[in-house]
């Protein structure tokens, strides 16, 4: 199964996808999918409701998928966890993971537009794994541990500005990470006993011409390996966002141009879907369909 919110921003509500693509009204459980739900049993309740044939079916043609994780608490970034992206970057591999952070008002649904920052020329994509936490990670003794305090996995398109986050960033990345819209999330949420993180492939298009392809298996360092490390330093409350890093083929690596407005940026992983974004310059109106 998978887990998703449909609805307009501030009014989605969520539902629950079968195996066979059925969408199921998910509210007999919850109000929404956020760090409460998820540390509650959430995911298990889901699926026993589905088996007893309390969801009602739904109908979602048409509707507006939002982030499937409702108000993150944090949104935890890993850079250059990928050895082939650090060398396009014009740096070794990090002996340690890199952490930055996004704030959590970046975080958009799946196919809601991308709004290029006023005064940007280096707009950037990136595909990754993103983990769902769903329960407290505070000094676990081992990455092993780390497996009990993951919900799930989606989609993150780690949105950049490369300027403001290079030249402008006064030694830190947040300045060309947290522009408004930087953190499409979607556009479902799998649940971690349905996925093996360890081998999934991820890629990247834009306007339809391939970008990134790459799998999880060449992370520098893997998923239970990232909670555990982060959980030394910090506590990660459940719902909130892992951005595991991102492989080569970005325009950093100057193969590619930047984005510009009106480009269409799809990002893909093997067991959790594909996400769609439209680029539109953030002081030009947006176009009613």
């Amino acid at each position: 199964m998978k887990l998703q919110r449909v609805g307009e921003p501030g009014r989605e509500r969520p539902i629950l996808l079968g195996a066979d693509g059925q969408a199921y009204d998910l509210t007999p459980v919850t109000a929404d999918i956020d760090g409460h739900f998820l540390a509650g049993g959430g995911i298990a309740a889901a699926a026993a409701a589905l088996d007893a044939g309390r969801l009602p079916r739904i109908d979602i043609t048409g509707r507006r998928v939002g982030a499937p994780v409702a108000r993150p608490g944090a949104v935890w970034c890993i850079g250059m966890n990928y050895a082939a992206h650090a060398a396009e970057s014009g740096a070794l591999p990090p002996e340690t993971p890199v952490v930055f952070f996004k704030t959590p008002n970046t975080v958009v649904g799946p196919y809601d537009e991308v709004l290029i920052p006023r005064g940007s020329d280096r707009t950037d994509w990136e595909v990754e794994l993103a983990v769902v936490i769903g329960s407290r990670a505070r000094y676990l003794d081992s990455p092993e541990e780390a497996w009990k305090c993951i919900a799930g996995y989606t989609i993150s398109n780690d949105v950049s500005e490369r300027r403001f986050q290079l030249e402008e960033s006064g030694g830190q990345w947040s300045k060309g990470k947290c522009c408004e819209t930087f953190n499409p999330l979607g556009p479902a949420l799998v649940p971690a006993a349905e996925l093996d993180p360890k081998d999934l492939r991820l890629r990247s298009f834009v306007n339809g011409e391939p970008r990134q392809d790459s799998s999880t298996a060449d992370l520098i360092f893997d998923v239970a390996y990232l909670v555990w490390h982060l959980s030394q330093f910090a506590v990660l409350e459940p719902g909130d966002i892992l951005n595991t890093g991102t492989p080569e083929g970005v325009a950093l690596s100057g193969r590619f141009p930047y984005l510009r407005p009106g480009d269409v940026v799809e990002l893909e992983i093997e067991g959790i879907g594909r996400m769609r974004q439209r680029l539109r310059a953030a002081d030009q109106p947006a176009v009613t369909p």
